[in-house]
């Protein structure tokens, strides 16, 4: 077997290890392991409710329905990026250019 040109090659393209993707599904598995062993789910996600919470309430200076109103455009906004997104993709599988 002869050497391998390298003039070609740049160290940084080859991948040595799991892929992207392999890692990718190795850490779906753990996630899907660990909430398979939590026995209070709305227990374990209470810290971060409490925080988004929070941070709506620092927005807003304490006012709770201000607060609320910023909630409400947050979530707004990500459908809005959401939608675009899908429809973008919806555009680019139409044209071909996946």
């Amino acid at each position: 077997m002869e050497p391998q040109d390298r003039s070609t090659h740049n160290a940084d393209t080859r991948r040595t290890g799991p892929s992207k993707a392999e890692l990718s599904l190795a850490g779906r598995v753990f996630a899907h392991q660990s909430w398979a062993n939590t026995a209070n789910r709305s227990e374990r996600t209470r810290p971060a409710r409490e925080a988004m919470i929070q941070k709506f309430m620092d927005q807003a200076g304490g006012d709770p329905v201000k607060a609320e109103a910023l909630r409400k455009k947050f979530y707004a906004e990500l459908a809005l990026k959401s939608a675009q997104t899908r429809r973008a993709n919806r555009d680019r599988r139409r044209s071909g250019a996946a």
